[in-house]
């Protein structure tokens, strides 16, 4: 009996992009998320996974409602032709850069407030110095997979450079404690970390049971505590920088965080630094990096970025 399905008559070289296509899936783990990665629409992208398995003859993908898995014979597939595809795409990288500028599309994820305040600005005098760079920015505290979720970069506030990642360092940062004119005028101004748990506090929710901020003194004494840690209090916590300056720069109280988000309301003297001698410890990370993932081809896009940022972010942000 004659076969009539045009799809089982289909060979290998008709269905690379399908296969590729069912890689990204087996990446993103929705038909959404894989079409949105791949720029097609949900039902295109569903519609090459049917013919795929039609050609195949068997079952690669179960489909639930919320999510989709796929099946040893589809996994399989994957497996064996994830190698090739990285391959193809790093030579084709490595092409693509014999032009001798930076071209193509640069994928960078940064934390919310830091690139608000310090990234967004700079991005303008980048892409005019590289026309052929298109740049897109994901704002989010979320630390991402750089390699699943297609990232080429990711800017990092932290402790220290991941060891599963290719770093630099951008530039050094440090926390500070700040409060309006206005609100040290009504409430007094704090000399020592003590009178803090008398004041209103605005700060980052963390685990902890209880709100309490620790310092160390910068200048070293020969008699007094070096390092306390003092219960604070307040009506107003958030898990951004930025929602902690504005609701300073609103008289709600004093608020500690990075310099990169005091930064232009400190030399606009909006804002005021308060307990010089004291430096907050444990509550944000002293270091900036860009990372990206591992790979032999290194883009001239991500190398111009990296060269770019580090320039622009050497010598940090100028909070004394």
């Amino acid at each position: 009996m004659a076969n009539n399905d045009p799809m089982k008559n289909q060979t290998v070289d008709d269905l690379w992009i399908h296969l590729h296509w069912l890689a990204v899936l087996e990446q993103q783990g929705s038909y959404t998320s894989a079409a949105a990665r791949l720029g097609v629409s949900k039902a295109a992208m569903s519609q090459r996974i049917v013919e795929l398995e039609r050609a195949a003859g068997v079952t690669l993908v179960q489909r639930t409602t919320r999510s989709v898995r796929l099946t040893e014979a589809g996994q399989r597939l994957v497996d064996d032709t994830r190698t090739h595809y990285e391959q193809i795409a790093e030579s084709f990288a490595s092409v693509r850069d014999l032009a001798g500028v930076p071209r193509g599309l640069l994928r960078v994820t940064a934390p919310v407030a830091f690139a608000r305040q310090q990234l967004v600005p700079r991005l303008a005098a980048f892409l005019h110095e590289n026309p052929e760079v298109r740049l897109q920015l994901e704002l989010s505290d979320r630390l991402s997979s750089l390699a699943s979720e297609g990232f080429d970069l990711a800017i990092r506030h932290s402790a220290a450079a991941p060891e599963t990642h290719v770093a630099w360092t951008l530039c050094s940062t440090q926390s500070v404690i700040v409060a309006t004119p206005a609100y040290l005028r009504r409430r007094g101004k704090p000399v020592s970390p003590e009178e803090l748990s008398t004041h209103d506090c605005l700060f980052y929710p963390r685990a902890q049971d209880a709100p309490a901020w620790t310092f160390e003194r910068i200048k070293k004494r020969k008699s007094g505590p070096e390092r306390i840690t003092v219960p604070i209090r307040g009506s107003f916590a958030a898990n951004n920088s930025e929602a902690l300056r504005d609701a300073a720069l609103d008289d709600l109280g004093i608020a500690l965080m990075p310099d990169f988000s005091a930064q232009a309301a400190l030399r606009a003297r909006r804002l005021v630094r308060i307990l010089p001698d004291w430096k907050p410890v444990g509550a944000f990370a002293e270091q900036l990096f860009v990372v990206r993932p591992y790979s032999a081809h290194v883009p001239r896009a991500v190398t111009a970025f990296v060269t770019y940022l580090r320039g622009a972010l050497e010598g940090g942000f100028g909070v004394q």
